[in-house]
């Protein structure tokens, strides 16, 4: 998948889980700048796997911490 796709498809993962449009950047904290709370990150994680058609592992979860940190993780795990 390319880079422009993956990055499509994870903002409508991020507008689904309820992150404001005009909040998402590249550089946005998930935590900090997105408010994503454990909740949303669970939502956030189950939208992501169903769209990317992947299965997260549990210790791969501390590497989301911000839409950058997102979008290399789905480029090593898309190709």
């Amino acid at each position: 998948m390319n880079l422009k796709a993956i990055r499509r498809n994870l903002y409508k993962v991020l507008r689904k889980t309820g992150v404001p449009k005009d909040r998402i950047s590249e550089n946005a904290s998930l935590k900090d700048e997105l408010f994503v709370d454990e909740l949303d990150m669970n939502c956030f994680l189950f939208y992501l796997e169903n769209k990317f058609n992947l299965n997260i592992k549990n210790d791969e979860i501390p590497q989301f911490t911000s839409v950058k940190s997102t979008i290399d993780y789905l480029q090593v795990h898309c190709a």
